[in-house]
């Protein structure tokens, strides 16, 4: 098992990787960052995507979609991706990862699976 600041370190392996947050999203706190705050703002972004995040969780709540469990959630910018992550793991409910990706740089194929691999050896 990794903890955060080794599971934050191997996010930002990721190829195109700008920044990556482990985010509570009942508070919108950013736990742990790590990236390049010239590129992006991940505290912002983090209680930002706290919002989207809530709100993805409420529709599933509200359509019955109790045995789907959401793997990610994708924003498609015009020269980045954002990628969000909640955890599924006992000690990782109510968190998410938030990874910005360069689009120009990234593959978001294997993003995701990377991402995936980290969340599944993140002890938190």
């Amino acid at each position: 098992m990794a903890n955060l600041e080794t599971s934050l370190k191997d996010a930002m392996t990721i190829e195109g990787a700008m920044g990556v947050a482990l985010v509570d999203y009942g508070s919108g706190m950013a736990l742990g960052t790590l990236g390049d705050s010239n590129e992006i703002d991940l505290n912002m972004a983090a209680a930002g995507n706290t919002d989207l995040v809530r709100a993805k969780m409420r529709t599933m709540e509200m359509l019955g979609q109790h045995d789907n469990a959401i793997e990610d959630i994708l924003v498609t910018l015009t020269s980045q991706y954002h990628l969000i992550r909640p955890l599924t793991t006992d000690t990782g409910r109510g968190l998410f990862l938030y990874l910005a990706l360069n689009r120009g740089r990234a593959n978001l194929a294997m993003a995701r699976h990377q991402l995936r691999r980290i969340e599944a050896t993140l002890e938190v």
